[in-house]
Formats: C-alpha cells, sequence, structure tokens
C-alpha cells in the first residue's frame, strides 16, 4: 500500500461567486463592520440613501434546448464566460425592436393633435 494519506484537504470556505452575497455571513455582520468592509465608493452615499429602494427580483429563466449554427455559439463563447447570458441579451434587444414595430405609430394631424 501506499504511503499516501487519505485524508481530504480542508479547503478555504466557499465564498460567493462575483455578484452574489453571502446573505448568512452579511447578517451577522454590524452596521460598523458593514461599513468598515464597504468599497469606497459608497462611503459618501447620504443616510436616506436606501429608504426608498425597492427589491427587484429578477426575471425567471426556462431553460430550454436551443440549436444554434457552431460558428454563432463559438462567437459568442470566444467573447468570455456568461455566453448564454450575452445571448439571451442579444435575443431580447431583437424582441423590444420588434414589439416597438408591433404598435401603430400614433398619426398626428396637421394641427399637431393626434388622431384617433
Amino acid at each position: 500500500m501506499s504511503e499516501r494519506s487519505t485524508k481530504k484537504r480542508q479547503s478555504e470556505p466557499k465564498r460567493p461567486g462575483r455578484g452574489r452575497a453571502d446573505l448568512p455571513r452579511l447578517r451577522r455582520m454590524t452596521e460598523a463592520e458593514v461599513r468598515r468592509t464597504a468599497p469606497p465608493e459608497l462611503e459618501d452615499l447620504p443616510e436616506d440613501f436606501w429608504d426608498d429602494g425597492e427589491l427587484v427580483t429578477p426575471a425567471s429563466k426556462q431553460a430550454i434546448s436551443l440549436r444554434v449554427d457552431e460558428d454563432v455559439l463559438d462567437w459568442f463563447k470566444r467573447i468570455g464566460p456568461k455566453y448564454q447570458t450575452r445571448m439571451n441579451a442579444v435575443l431580447r434587444s431583437y424582441m423590444a425592436r420588434m414589439r416597438k414595430r408591433e404598435t401603430p405609430p400614433i398619426r398626428k394631424r396637421r394641427d399637431g393633435t393626434s388622431a384617433g
């Protein structure tokens, strides 16, 4: 048998990914700790800055199987991580443009008022 250790290495506690908050850890922190560890750009915010804040939950995503041309997929992947998010943004932009075309334009009369 080998002398190799079978003990699992202890790694650092799992840290949240970019853009993800470690809410349990944040809830344990005091206001002073939060202020001390906050990024410098938050220092000059007025005390009432968050008073009218509104929690906005992102729209849920639907997992689908989508067939795209290989070169299209390769191009999005080459740009970097989160290629699926970028593909969604492109589709959303296209959808928004098409929706604008769906609504009939408001025609104006010669006197400047809108018709109908």
